[in-house]
């Protein structure tokens, strides 16, 4: 295989790891924030006992501070990646160029050519 399928093959290796990068850090986020509401729940709970027996032995409900509030949930998501700064002339037809190789080579069909196309002049 050329110089051109090597390297369209290093950009589906390289989509396909950031892909798989994205789900796991996504999972493993929900996770977190699962186990999070999992310890608010059970500490809710404690306090809504604590006061059930506190009433029953007839002390008189606390008073003087707020009710008592958890920190926000943390998201559980990476950040989106930075932009890049905008491609300059000569590297917008260095890479138009490429693409028309990957499409003459029959790597890219006619729908992806265009749409690589329209991304690169659109950025």
């Amino acid at each position: 295989m050329g110089l051109i399928g090597g390297i369209a093959r290093t950009a589906v290796v390289a989509g396909t790891a950031t892909a798989v990068s994205n789900r796991v850090s996504r999972r493993q986020g929900n996770r977190w924030a699962e186990k999070d509401q999992q310890a608010q729940d059970a500490a809710d709970a404690d306090a809504y006992r604590q006061q059930q027996s506190d009433q029953q032995q007839g002390y008189p409900p606390q008073q003087g501070y707020p009710p008592q509030q958890g920190y926000p949930p943390q998201q559980g998501y990476a950040p989106p990646p930075q932009q890049a700064a905008a491609p300059s002339q000569d590297d917008m037809i260095a890479q138009l160029q490429k693409l028309g190789e990957l499409k003459a080579a029959g790597v890219l069909t006619e729908e992806e050519f265009a749409a690589q196309k329209a991304k690169i002049l659109g950025s």
